[in-house]
């Protein structure tokens, strides 16, 4: 056997040796099929060819793999345990407290997330996105004039943020500054266009300058873009109302009914004019004629 072993260049195994080998090809093959799973959209299946790879070799590639499997399950504590174990290892890597930020963000946990966007920020001070993200940050923690200072930041870093006007003049106007608000909402339409989002902005801007007409004819076009746009329906009723037009108001109300019957207990308080709850009532009644 020393023979051959020698001619042929090879040697035997230790024991160890031959353990370790068949270890790292039980991780190959747990990982290979893991990212496979990943990939066919099989996550459960992917999640724990990935946990039992982890079992047998702690690899970062796999724990990257494996928040990104976590979080498309919803399963939000857990993708995040596996953020921090990356950022734990990878300290200086900013694009790792970003993700971090964005799962805080859909956990609602705004104080995690402003911490993690701090470390992004003092990282990489020239990219807007950690800035942006601080800034809904702040805006979960009820702070909008701080929410308005970073994203004013990340817009100075980044002149095209779309993400970013939109979110200001939506503070803005929730500050009521419909103004500055209406500044970004006009930026948006010259450079994006007729996005639903922010048609809504440029709606809701216009009826808080007490221009109704031209709030109802933004919110018309908002419908056009998305007819099943449930707060333009609801809106632009309220000022078809305080325009006199409680047929338009009806009809409005009963769109929004239509795509959310659970707002039926709330109509009197949505419209609470003379007959409009009544002939809401009535329009179903006719639609069911059982008048259920």
């Amino acid at each position: 056997m020393g023979f051959f072993s020698t001619l042929f260049g090879g040697r035997q195994l230790s024991p160890e040796e031959e353990k370790q080998e068949q270890e790292a090809k039980k991780f190959d093959l747990l990982k290979y099929d893991g990212v496979k799973a990943m990939k066919m959209g099989q996550a459960d299946y992917a999640v724990r060819c990935f946990t039992e790879a982890l079992k047998v070799h702690d690899d970062l590639e796999v724990h990257d793999y494996l928040s990104q499997v976590l979080l498309r399950q919803g399963n939000l504590d857990a993708a995040m345990n596996e953020l921090r174990t990356l950022g734990d290892a990878e300290p200086e890597n900013a694009q790792i407290q970003i993700r971090m930020a964005q799962v805080a963000y859909m956990q609602e946990d705004y104080a995690t997330m402003e911490t993690v966007c701090q470390q992004a920020t003092t990282l990489e001070p020239e990219n807007a996105e950690p800035y942006f993200l601080h800034a809904q940050a702040m805006k979960g923690q009820q702070n909008p004039v701080g929410a308005i200072a970073m994203l004013t930041k990340a817009i100075s870093l980044k002149e095209d943020y779309a993400e970013a006007y939109l979110l200001r003049g939506q503070t803005l106007l929730a500050m009521g500054d419909a103004a500055s608000a209406e500044t970004d909402a006009d930026w948006l339409l010259e450079h994006v266009g007729d996005h639903e989002d922010v048609l809504l902005l440029k709606a809701r801007v216009e009826a808080a300058k007490g221009q109704a007409q031209e709030a109802i004819r933004v919110y018309d076009k908002v419908i056009e873009v998305n007819p099943f746009q449930i707060d333009a329906f609801r809106e632009r009723g309220r000022l078809r109302l305080d325009l006199g037009d409680k047929a338009g108001a009806e009809q409005d109300m009963q769109t929004v009914l239509e795509l959310d019957p659970q707002q039926m207990a709330d109509v009197s308080g949505e419209y609470s004019a003379e007959g409009i709850e009544q002939r809401v009532k009535q329009a179903y009644s006719a639609v069911n004629p059982l008048g259920l």
